[in-house]
């Protein structure tokens, strides 16, 4: 698994490297947008680590065209600003996940593995040639958040947060406005979380497809 940083701290940069080097993971970093698009055309690399807020070309303006010429690379967004926008924005233009900075590193290490869990999952699901509705539920998250709600009912923000057992509530924010806008959860006026029509059809799905790939 290749891994590219860009950030415009070096101190962070570096400290990066040495955590992923650490897990075996292969590495590589960048200072800038631009010098970050120049190596992903020149190589590949499973996932990319981009700083949000970078002078000159932002994080967002070099999602975006990274995403245009390397769909398949998976890009996860740091930023110091944990905020429901710019994690639904990032979504938005393609990335796969966010970290707020400061992190942990057992946290950070987790995105990693989930987002690299979502690749292989989408991988199988190329294989399969299913429909292309399933992209919107590759996230291990999301996956589990259908799970809950098909095991235990509806629940609320918090509950739900509380059991994925993440810190930060934001990014369970953006996972269920995704599953929302798929039509694949919904929410009544009392802010509770629940399984839509297609949300029960999602999850047999999932299990005829699990019994799949377990054979």
């Amino acid at each position: 698994m290749k891994i590219l940083i860009v950030d415009d701290d070096a101190e962070l940069r570096s400290h990066l490297v040495d955590i992923l080097n650490e897990e075996g993971y292969e590495t590589d970093f960048a200072s800038s947008g631009k010098e970050a698009l120049e190596k992903c055309q020149a190589q590949t690399f499973d996932i990319v680590l981009m700083d949000f807020m970078m002078p000159k070309m932002s994080g967002n303006e070099a999602l975006k065209e990274l995403r245009k010429h390397h769909p398949r690379t998976k890009v996860i967004m740091i930023t110091a600003f944990a905020s429901v926008e710019n994690a639904v924005d990032a979504i938005k233009n393609g990335a796969s996940d966010y970290i707020s900075k400061p992190f942990k590193i057992d946290d950070f290490l987790t995105t990693i593995r989930r987002v690299i869990e979502e690749t292989k999952f989408e991988n199988r699901v190329k294989k399969l040639d299913q429909d292309k509705a399933f992209n919107a539920i590759a996230s291990p998250i999301r996956r589990n958040i259908l799970t809950m709600l098909s095991d235990s009912g509806p629940m609320r923000l918090m509950e739900i947060t509380r059991e994925l057992g993440i810190e930060d509530h934001t990014k369970v924010v953006f996972h269920l406005k995704i599953l929302k806008e798929a039509t694949i959860i919904e929410q009544d006026n009392e802010r509770v979380y629940g399984l839509s029509e297609a949300g029960y059809k999602t999850i047999e799905c999932l299990k005829k497809m699990e019994q799949i790939l377990l054979d």
